[in-house]
Order: C-alpha cells, then sequence, then structure tokens
C-alpha cells in the first residue's frame, strides 16, 4: 500500500509540465510545435536556452522533492533498515510517469529524461556523475540530444544493479529485485519514448543540438 502510495505522489509531482506552463505564458502550447514533446529539449529548440534550462531544472528537481517529500513521511516506518531508497524509486517511477503521462494534458507529456535526472540526484553522487559523463560526452562529440538521453536512460539499470550486486544499497535480496524491475522499467519507456529518435539516429535523419525546431 505505501508503494502505491508513493507511486501516487510522485505522479501528482509530474503533473508540473515546466515547458508547457512556460510556453503557457508565452501564448503557446509547445505540444504544437518542433517535436510535440513537452520537454526540455523542445522547449530549448523552440523557445530558446532560457526555457531549456528553467524546463530541466524545473522537472528534475520536482522528482528530487518528490523523492525527498516520499523518505521523510515514510522513512520513519522502518527503522534499521534502508526501505527509504526504494521508496525513493517508486516515487520517481510517479513523477516520470506523471510527467510522461499527465492526465490533464491528455496524458501527451515528455519523454522523462530531465526527471530521470532527478532520480540520479536521489539516489547516488557517483550514479550521477556517470551519468553526466554519459549525457555531456556523447553530445559534445555527436551533438545528438537524444544519444545522451538513450545512455542516460540504459545507465539507470546497468548502474542499479551494480549498486546491488556490490551491496551499496543495504537492501534484502526482494527489495532488490523491486529496485532491478523499477530501473529496468524506467529504461524501457525511456526507449520506447525515443522511438522516433533512434529510428532518426539510424538514418542520420535526427537533428542535432543547436538546429532550430520547425
Amino acid at each position: 500500500m505505501i508503494r502505491l502510495v508513493c507511486v501516487a505522489v510522485g505522479y501528482i509531482f509530474g503533473l508540473f509540465q515546466t515547458s508547457y506552463l512556460y510556453g503557457r505564458m508565452k501564448g503557446m502550447d509547445i505540444r504544437e510545435h518542433g517535436s510535440g514533446n513537452a520537454g526540455a529539449t523542445n522547449a530549448l529548440r523552440t523557445l530558446g536556452w532560457k526555457a531549456g534550462a528553467i524546463t530541466f531544472l524545473g522537472d528534475c528537481f520536482k522528482c528530487v522533492f518528490a523523492v525527498l517529500l516520499v523518505r521523510f513521511l515514510f522513512d520513519r516506518l522502518y527503522p534499521g533498515e534502508n526501505i527509504g531508497v526504494l521508496l525513493g524509486m517508486y516515487a520517481a517511477l510517479g513523477v516520470i510517469l506523471g510527467h510522461n503521462f499527465p492526465c490533464y494534458l491528455k496524458f501527451h507529456g515528455g519523454k522523462g529524461i530531465s526527471a530521470t535526472a532527478g532520480l540520479f540526484l536521489s539516489l547516488d553522487p557517483l550514479l550521477t556523475l556517470g551519468a553526466l559523463i554519459l549525457f555531456a560526452g556523447s553530445v559534445g562529440l555527436t551533438r545528438y540530444v537524444s544519444l545522451g538521453s538513450i545512455l542516460v536512460s540504459i545507465w539507470l539499470p546497468v548502474g542499479v544493479v551494480l549498486y546491488g550486486v556490490t551491496g551499496r544499497w543495504g537492501l534484502a535480496q526482494g527489495h532488490l529485485y523491486e529496485m532491478y524491475a523499477i530501473a529496468v522499467f524506467l529504461c524501457a519507456m525511456a526507449l520506447f519514448r525515443h522511438r522516433k529518435n533512434i529510428h532518426g539516429l539510424l538514418t542520420g535523419t535526427e537533428r542535432k543540438l543547436g538546429e532550430k525546431a520547425e
């Protein structure tokens, strides 16, 4: 039951659609421009660097705040256990679901990468550093933001499992399997949301960083 509550709390946080709200203040629906995605990259391409940065920070920290809230609410119920990290994963799952499928926008949201960055921040600094290196390195070399996003998505289950098998999470085996399942699900959902980008990368039609949206 507590796990469902954590997902629900996260979903409510995820409904804060930064790029959509920013676009509305500018008199537009960002989902009707560029890629049609309510995320940081489309905000960057359609509204500029300021909008992209604000969108990234808003979507990132809504995940951080959701994780912190559920850990504050429920950590005390499990004294002597580190189950807070697992409950944080459930909250992050809810945030990303709310971001990708906001009920009040007919379930048409973003792809969840900025929110996933917030999950990394709430999990571990080394995992966050790995994600940052993968993203910055790949985008710096290729100028494909989508490639960086895909690599970060894959790094999530890899990093979570590596920490699990080395005992870094301090969780019982059953709880570790839950961590793994959530991480794999989030990765699979991100890859599915990026399916058009993957096709563009394979065919050479993907837009690079700095190219304006049409």
